[in-house]
């Protein structure tokens, strides 16, 4: 479950920020609303970050698209955290990876935008186009869902091309059989004869 997962990340940077026993992995969901609101009350109050009840509500039901609405956020604020923390002890802390460019198509100015688009994993959409840094949430959502749409309709394209060949084979198939039993009735006819 994802409030286990995320209670883990924030440990990894963190670890006594954390403990983890107070995360029952779980499939109900009341009980995952349980751990993100301990996870939201204990942990990320830490970090000044709060995960709105709704947008709880939303990924405990597993709704696409909306996890990454959380994710991307608690990333800046871990990274905040530990410029904080080296700043203070002017130590050596661990560093969330970055992977970020531009598009890879053109620069800016020859695309006519004012902004780059980030290929940063995690915030490509499901298709492979890169969503813009700046978009809106409700329509951060509603690309998810219609990214999701477009995959279950490719996929059930794909199953339904697929038992159009089996059934082109089994019509083949019969079509050599019926040709097998007019051949054998034919030779048989002579001898009747």
């Amino acid at each position: 479950t994802y409030p286990v997962l995320v209670a883990e990340v924030v440990k990894f940077y963190f670890p006594k920020m954390v403990e983890m026993h107070n995360y029952a992995p779980a499939n109900s969901t009341q009980q995952k609303l349980s751990n993100w609101g301990h996870l939201n009350r204990k942990v990320l109050s830490k970090l000044n970050f709060s995960i709105p009840e709704d947008i709880v509500r939303k990924i405990a039901q597993c709704t696409p698209g909306v996890v990454e609405l959380v994710l991307i956020p608690l990333r800046q604020k871990i990274e905040e955290k530990q410029k904080q923390a080296k700043m203070s002890t002017n130590g050596a802390t661990l560093t969330l990876p970055v992977s970020c460019s531009s598009s890879s198509s053109g620069s800016d100015s020859d695309r006519g935008m004012t902004e780059p688009f980030s290929t940063c994993r995690g915030l490509k959409g499901q298709t492979g186009y890169p969503v813009p840094l700046q978009m809106d949430a409700n329509l951060r959502l509603h690309l998810a869902e219609r990214e999701q749409a477009l995959l279950a309709s490719q996929e059930t394209i794909q199953i339904l091309q697929m038992k159009i060949r089996r059934l082109e084979h089994l019509l083949h198939l019969k079509n050599v059989r019926i040709d097998d039993l007019s051949r054998r009735l034919q030779q048989a006819d002579p001898k009747r004869k």
